[in-house]
């Protein structure tokens, strides 16, 4: 599998997570419309927010890879547009 075939690839399983979390979120907005109980909706709500951080480190761990497959490339964002490995570092502590 080539480097583009890769990142092809991790693009369709970031873009499936996150239609999955869409899909629970929609859930959640039609619990709350209708009255749902608290538990309902906490629960729905907490399932959002563990697909969307799931989605984040898939997209981290992307560039992460991109990163350490090109190792001697400057330390900042590039005209391509590669992260630099502080960047990665804030965009990861961004979500924890």
């Amino acid at each position: 599998m080539t480097s583009t075939e890769s990142k092809a690839a991790a693009q369709r399983r970031i873009a499936n997570r996150l239609k999955r979390a869409r899909g629970q979120l929609n859930a959640v907005i039609d619990a709350v419309e209708s009255g749902a109980d608290c538990r309902t909706v906490v629960t729905q709500l907490s399932a959002v927010s563990s697909a969307l951080d799931k989605a984040g480190f898939a997209v981290i761990s992307t560039a992460m890879r991109e990163c350490l497959a090109e190792p001697d490339e400057p330390q900042t964002t590039d005209a391509s547009g590669r992260l630099s490995v502080d960047e990665l570092e804030k965009l990861f502590l961004t979500l924890s």
